[in-house]
């Protein structure tokens, strides 16, 4: 019961939260200079042209029947249309959403295996290269952030190194007609080899960008709770039964450190689709995050 409680209190800060934003975000897009209606007019417009445009957009009015009008039609799942695509809101999103949660997955994925790996390597190599090195590692891709990363990447891999693609989503030659609107699952529904690979080079240079702050967090997290659990009562009296030091960091002490990553990973997640706006952008990965700036 405690458990559905503090569900229930969590879900309605976020419905709040969101509520809030909303107003903050449609009373400041009012009250800025400039008339929508009058952008998306035609030149030679007359007054009633101008109208009709605002009429249609839900922009005639008072900004609060406006508002209220856009909670209407949000609760019956009416996103309105999209003023710089002249779409329904809703196509829009829902086209550019896949490509955004197979970046923002892959990097989770990423930083969790490579998080885990580099904190096991560096406690197997406590006090020697290999921990100074981890640690530095760690505290560079947490100081640095995504898109710098991302730039770097562009300029090594793509521009001299020339390895993997810098832009887009799929090589241009390999595109077809969507299915599930994911370049992943379509490309394994084809049994199209070739664009699947497309797809993974184009993927990881992103991919890699999002993921390393997170990565550097995992690892950190997984380091510090490993070097805490080695030292656990439970700990020594396995070493006293004689058992090795790679059964024990494997099968004892990896298994408790990686309770607190889990819970790391799924409050950081957040963040990860947050960080899609830079990285889309930078890698021109069409998804929200470049639909979000595109729209501005």
């Amino acid at each position: 019961m405690t458990s559905l409680r503090f569900l229930a209190t969590r879900l309605g800060l976020a419905l709040l939260s969101l509520w809030g934003v909303s107003v903050l975000v449609f009373v400041i897009l009012r009250v800025v200079p400039g008339d929508p209606a009058l952008l998306m007019a035609p030149v030679g417009s007359t007054t009633e042209d101008i109208e009709r445009i605002r009429r249609e957009f839900g922009l005639a009015g008072p900004w609060w029947a406006q508002y209220g009008a856009f909670l209407g039609d949000l609760v019956h799942g009416q996103l309105g249309r999209s003023l710089w695509l002249q779409q329904d809101a809703r196509r829009v999103i829902a086209e550019r959403l896949p490509a955004t949660l197979e970046l923002a997955v892959a990097a989770v994925l990423l930083s969790v295996l490579g998080g885990i790996v580099l904190g096991v390597v560096s406690v197997w190599g406590r006090r020697t290269w290999v921990e100074s090195a981890g640690v530095s590692l760690g505290t560079i891709g947490i100081a640095v952030p995504n898109f710098v990363w991302g730039l770097l990447f562009i300029v090594v891999f793509g521009a001299i190194l020339r390895l993997v693609p810098i832009s887009g989503r799929v090589a241009p030659e390999l595109e077809a007609s969507e299915v599930t609107g994911s370049a992943l699952v379509d490309t394994l529904l084809r049994g199209d080899r070739a664009a699947f690979a497309s797809f993974l080079a184009h993927l990881l240079l992103p991919a890699l960008a999002l993921a390393l702050p997170l990565l550097a967090g995992v690892f950190r997290t997984v380091r510090s709770d490993l070097l805490t659990a080695l030292g656990e009562e439970y700990v020594v009296t396995e070493r006293m039964k004689g058992l090795g030091e790679g059964r024990i960091l494997f099968s004892r002490a990896l298994r408790n450190a990686l309770i607190p990553t889990t819970t790391l990973v799924g409050v950081q997640f957040g963040f990860v689709i947050g960080g899609t706006v830079l990285i889309e952008t930078i890698f021109a990965w069409p998804g929200i995050g470049q639909l979000t700036l595109q729209a501005f």
